[in-house]
């Protein structure tokens, strides 16, 4: 293996590892326009060995309205909710009944709205086939932070976002990658 490729296969399984240690619960896409009608998916991942999800509670944060939902085969799905017809505010919804194995994660999507620009914070509860529960309602630097969606008023641009500063430092450690890769490849090449 050459110094270049082994190098691009180094960097490459570090982004990987990390995307997979960073792994929690999450609800997408991460920054919406607010009072846009959209699919949200929560998605949330099954960390434990040798036991299954086989619930997921969601408490959607107020003023952010959840309008209907996308069948979820193998889950039953219940709903609570404040008001009645076109007043309703559904307040908590649970899936219940799935079995989702360590190393996958149990996704539901849904048609939702956020009625201001703010930041919507859930708060989502998970229980596994064992009895154990994790609490996703903790804060963004906790082992088990609450899924967030920013909601804005354009995505118009000027300003910078943290998405924004990832996809340039991933895009600097590339160009490094590749001058490192020249340089290393200068000069070795062999005539067959």
């Amino acid at each position: 293996m050459t110094f270049p490729l082994a190098t691009v296969l180094v960097a490459a399984a570090a982004l990987v590892a990390a995307s997979i240690a960073s792994a929690h619960a999450e609800v997408s896409p991460p920054t919406v326009l607010k009072g846009s009608t959209q699919v949200f998916t929560l998605a949330v991942p099954t960390e434990k060995e040798n036991a299954t999800t086989t619930k997921v509670e969601l408490t959607p944060p107020e003023g952010f309205a959840i309008d209907e939902f996308v069948p979820s085969p193998g889950w039953k799905r219940s709903v609570e909710q404040a008001g009645s017809g076109e007043e309703a505010d559904i307040t908590k919804v649970t899936w219940d009944g799935g079995e989702v194995p360590a190393g996958e994660a149990a996704a539901f999507s849904f048609l939702a709205h956020p009625d201001s620009a703010k930041t919507y914070t859930f708060a989502v509860r998970q229980t596994y086939s064992d009895g154990s529960v994790v609490d996703w309602s903790g804060a963004e630097s906790s082992d088990t932070p609450a899924p967030a969606v920013d909601a804005v008023d354009s995505f118009g641009g000027g300003g910078s976002s943290t998405v924004s500063w990832i996809a340039l430092g991933i895009a600097l450690l590339a160009a490094v990658v590749a001058v490192v890769a020249l340089v290393a490849g200068s000069g070795k090449r062999s005539l067959a």
